[in-house]
């Protein structure tokens, strides 16, 4: 999951430095993350126990990175069988390696292909962790209505689909904008409420409503710069150095300037028979 304005993607917990591969010479990519995004093991197995039902069959994970909360579903349910999209091969390479350490490669395809418009549906449970601005090209907050109706056609009747979108806890200064990403704007998100009314007038209903707490994005946000920020510290004269720094001083600057104003919905969602 990324965070806006490469919005949020969920997978967090610190995960051995061997599920990734860093770069043979620069910094380590990402290999503090279980979850990319603000998801703590509690609510991962929490989400597994509800979402992992005898009559989930396939999941399909839309933005899916290296596709862990899928992975917990599959282990969860014998026989279900999964595909995680995304434009990402490193992830994907990832989330295959991880797939088959867990004597899940037979189950699950990671395909490197866009979300927009995907035909791998329909699905009994459909995951969407921080990636809706994948199902529509529409600037933000439109691209949310869009997604929400991609994720009823890509829902079987039965089913259930996992939303997580970014929403603001309280409605930021002009202030507060100018130290989140470039050109942010209040117009950017929907606040909680608006976002369960949109999702309910675009064919769901909300089975359960929960957002990600503060020390679940401390921790998310930390593990993903924790690594770079230590090879940094030990690699300040090589030639990867001046653009890391800029890098991570900028993310960080941004995070900790909607740190308690942006949040991320977790919303469990029943489709709507038609």
């Amino acid at each position: 999951m990324d965070i806006p304005p490469q919005p949020v993607a969920p997978d967090t917990a610190s995960a051995p430095a061997s599920h990734a591969t860093p770069p043979a010479d620069g910094p380590p990519r990402l290999t503090r993350l279980t979850f990319h995004g603000p998801l703590s093991e509690a609510r991962a197995t929490e989400l597994v126990r509800r979402l992992a039902t005898p009559t989930t069959g396939t999941v399909l994970d839309l933005g899916c990175g290296w596709g862990e909360l899928m992975l917990r579903v599959l282990e969860a349910v014998p026989g279900a069988r999964g595909v995680g999209v995304d434009l990402n091969g490193e992830d994907l390479a990832r989330g295959r390696r991880n797939a088959a350490a867990r004597a899940l490669g037979e189950r699950v395809e990671f395909v490197e292909e866009s979300a927009a418009a995907t035909q791998r549906g329909p699905a009994d449970l459909v995951l969407c962790l921080g990636a809706s601005h994948a199902l529509s090209a529409s600037e933000p907050p439109g691209h949310t209505a869009e997604a929400l109706r991609e994720l009823r056609r890509l829902v079987a009747d039965g089913g259930r689909v996992l939303l997580g979108e970014c929403f603001w806890e309280r409605e930021p200064s002009a202030a507060e904008l100018s130290r989140m990403w470039p050109e942010a704007k209040v117009t950017d998100q929907y606040d909680l409420a608006a976002l369960v009314d949109l999702a309910v007038a675009s064919g769901f209903r909300p089975e359960w409503i929960e957002t990600a707490g503060l020390d679940e994005w401390e921790a998310f946000e930390s593990a993903y710069q924790a690594d770079v920020e230590v090879w940094l510290a030990e690699h300040g004269d090589h030639p990867l150095a001046a653009e890391t720094r800029e890098r991570l001083d900028r993310h960080r600057a941004q995070w900790l300037g909607y740190r308690g104003i942006l949040g991320l919905a977790y919303l469990t969602l029943v489709p709507v028979v038609r």
